[in-house]
């Protein structure tokens, strides 16, 4: 497995970062430090089979078998029960990690329909960057044919940035096209 992206870090992310903002030390600079994508299910409350199909296409997009959460409480006007199937997520790392933000930057966002970039308003003020795709069909690893329904899922980057300057500096390095 070529991980480009790792290496690209190691390589010219680092003295970027070291030159723009003066660090001294390899370990106070800000790296990746996992990417968690989720998927919530909402139609798992009327069928629970969809919940199958939803992981299959997370663990083909990741290349790791999601964990299944339920619902903690009871909600009435949703028809909820408390222990019940509602979505998926799976927490990538290391080599993975890597892989799929590669994937993501150079196969995926340039497959979305009228894609305008990443808004930089999505940072969360401690350095963590959090968006959605709105169609799992944008990664190649998914068959059009064989997908039930289309569904999106909210992918966060979760760096070890101070700031939120810190981190897009460090993610448009991967080139995440950012807007304003």
């Amino acid at each position: 497995m070529l991980l480009r992206f790792k290496e690209l870090y190691h390589k010219v992310i680092i003295n970027a970062l070291q030159q723009e903002y003066g660090y001294k030390n390899k370990h106070e600079m800000p790296k990746v430090q996992k990417i968690v994508i989720n998927m919530g299910i909402g139609e798992a409350v009327a069928d629970s089979k969809v919940i199958n199909y939803a992981v299959n296409d997370l663990t083909l997009i990741s290349g790791q078998k999601p964990l299944v959460i339920n619902a903690k409480k009871s909600i009435a006007t949703f028809k909820l029960r408390d222990g019940m199937k509602i979505g998926c997520k799976v927490t990538l790392r290391r080599d993975r990690m890597y892989d799929f933000l590669e994937r993501l930057v150079l196969v995926a966002l340039p497959r979305i329909k009228e894609f305008r970039g990443l808004s930089a308003k999505s940072f969360d003020g401690r350095g963590n960057f959090t968006f959605g795709i709105k169609e799992q069909i944008v990664f190649p690893e998914i068959n059009y044919d064989k997908i039930d329904t289309i569904r999106g899922m909210d992918i966060t980057i979760v760096t070890t940035a101070k700031t939120d300057k810190e981190a897009k500096t460090l993610l448009s390095g991967f080139d995440l096209p950012f807007y304003n």
